[in-house]
């Protein structure tokens, strides 16, 4: 799920970097293969983030679903258990023969299908605070995230608190 977060975040947020480095950073930092980046893969990422920014934006889960569903007959799945670390077993929804472009797509869009089945779209979202457009997606415990990171919701939490106290 981070995975999607930063890949959407990185290729369509204001001061995104998807630079082929930063692409490759982000795939380090999410437990992919980073090792088979090529950089010229970069654009294919860049697209994939690109796709999946409307899903972040959607008002109902009929057109969350509805995209879902039409990337899921897009991609082509085979899930499959694999068992590697530093993940243990878990489920890989592409083949390993696929590239990395591939398994990123099936897997990210396996994880964002799940999140919807388990909690609806009360989970995912554009950042409430003013002047953000990054993405987020809770998995916490408790699911009452609004925003993209601590430093947005400290500064729209004491903008309110001044605003208060102004008052």
């Amino acid at each position: 799920m981070a995975a999607a977060v930063a890949l959407v975040n990185a290729t369509t947020s204001t001061g995104g970097d998807d630079s082929a480095d930063a692409l490759r950073r982000l795939l380090r930092d999410n437990q992919f293969f980073w090792q088979e980046f090529d950089p010229r893969d970069a654009g294919d990422f860049r697209r994939w983030g690109r796709t999946l920014r409307p899903f972040f934006e959607m008002p109902g889960i009929e057109a969350a679903m509805a995209l879902l569903n039409s990337l899921m007959l897009e991609i082509p799945m085979h899930p499959h258990l694999a068992e590697h670390e530093p993940h243990g077993l878990h489920m890989h929804y592409a083949p390993p023969s696929s590239g990395l472009p591939h398994r990123f797509r099936a897997t990210t869009l396996m994880n964002l299908a799940e999140l919807v089945v388990e909690h609806g779209l009360t989970r995912t979202g554009v950042c409430a605070a003013d002047g953000c457009d990054r993405v987020y997606a809770d998995t916490s415990r408790a699911g009452r995230r609004r925003f993209c990171s601590d430093a947005c919701a400290n500064r729209t939490n004491v903008a309110a608190f001044r605003a208060r106290h102004r008052s």
